[in-house]
């Protein structure tokens, strides 16, 4: 106990030196700035359909934009959007992915009370557990793959908290131990990205240093779809335990594997392999291991200073225009396909969540 006390004493203490270097990056009107700019820029720049998976991360930051700054600019286009899209998820009636533009959806509801805003995404889910999944090899379940854990359940759950309606929750819970099963790995703490990438596959793959294949971002998703998830489950409902234990495994590994500049690589066990910070995966880990915090879930003497350099990490990646470069394009593992001019919509988005999170610490 005394030896745990005295590293976390140290560890507060270098958090402490590192905030004095870097100390603009953690006033709040900085980062309120920094979380304006980058919205704007990227509001200028749309890529993508508006219901897509991209803005579904993106939109779900830039919601988190608009409750920090309160802006009413940002909260306009979080209305242009819903609208464009008649406040309907995506075509795909069992695909995750369409689904994710949803939180964003609920969370407007909440503030605008418009039924509209919530029925489109109510009956394709009511139709969706009406309608069996057809399954197949590389996709035995339904949310076969791993980032699938961001994009649907924060909206299962903000659906059924909504209502007052159990059986989204329960349906959350079902397709999500689904995927837990299929590819949670044990001995690392992490997710594969999906079958292709479990040792036991026809073929399995391995990084050049012969360790297994994790993708940052692929982590990153899940992590934050935990949070969002967590955030609105009421403390006494009877499976909340296991998104936390889960949660805080995930957290202890992550802190483990971050590289020196505070951020993460695109494979986490192969750093060599990939030179470079990338702006995704570490976006949503700074976001989560933030809230854990705020939460009370994670120790603040081990993780703030985690968090504190992935901070001043993050912000080393923002270009003067206010993009956040260094973006992972879009695929379905780790890659070195990227660089400072490198931007995508939910790079943006999880850099905006990280700092919805980072603004409400105490430095």
């Amino acid at each position: 106990m005394k030896k745990l006390l005295a590293v976390s004493l140290i560890l507060l203490l270098v958090c402490q030196l590192y905030a004095s270097d870097n100390a603009d990056l953690f006033k709040p009107k900085k980062i309120e700035k920094a979380m304006r700019k980058a919205t704007f820029w990227q509001l200028k720049h749309p890529k993508h359909k508006l219901y897509d998976w991209t803005n579904g991360a993106f939109y779900a930051g830039v919601f988190a934009a608009y409750e920090t700054t309160g802006s009413k600019k940002i909260w306009k286009a979080l209305m242009e959007m819903g609208e464009t899209n008649e406040w309907k998820p995506g075509p795909r009636l069992h695909h995750a992915d369409d689904h994710a533009i949803c939180q964003t959806y609920l969370d407007v509801y909440r503030i605008e009370k418009q039924e509209q805003m919530l029925i489109p995404f109510r009956d394709t889910i009511d139709k969706m557990m009406a309608t069996p999944y057809s399954t197949g090899k590389i996709r035995p379940i339904t949310w076969w793959w791993c980032d699938a854990l961001f994009m649907a359940p924060p909206a299962l759950v903000k659906l059924g908290e909504i209502l007052g309606e159990p059986k989204y929750l329960k349906l959350n819970d079902k397709l999500f131990k689904e995927t837990y099963d299929l590819l949670f790995d044990e001995e690392e703490n992490l997710f594969a990205r999906d079958m292709k990438y479990k040792t036991d596959w026809e073929e399995p793959r391995y990084e050049a240093n012969g360790k297994k294949i994790f993708w940052s971002r692929g982590n990153g998703w899940v992590m934050g779809g935990i949070v969002r998830v967590l955030e609105e489950l009421p403390a006494d409902y009877p499976n909340r335990s296991f998104y936390e234990k889960l949660f805080v495994r995930m957290a202890q590994r992550i802190a483990e594997i971050q590289q020196e500049d505070g951020l993460w690589r695109a494979s986490l066990l192969d750093a060599a392999s990939y030179p470079g910070g990338e702006a995704s995966g570490s976006g949503f880990f700074t976001y989560a291991l933030a809230w854990g915090i705020n939460n009370g879930l994670l120790d603040e003497a081990t993780y703030k200073p985690v968090v504190q350099k992935a901070w001043v990490g993050l912000n080393s990646l923002i270009q003067a225009d206010g993009r956040v470069g260094w973006t992972q394009p879009i695929g379905a593992d780790p890659r070195a396909n990227f660089s400072n001019a490198s931007w995508e919509v939910y790079g943006t988005g999880a850099f905006l969540l990280a700092g919805s999170e980072v603004i409400k610490m105490n430095w």
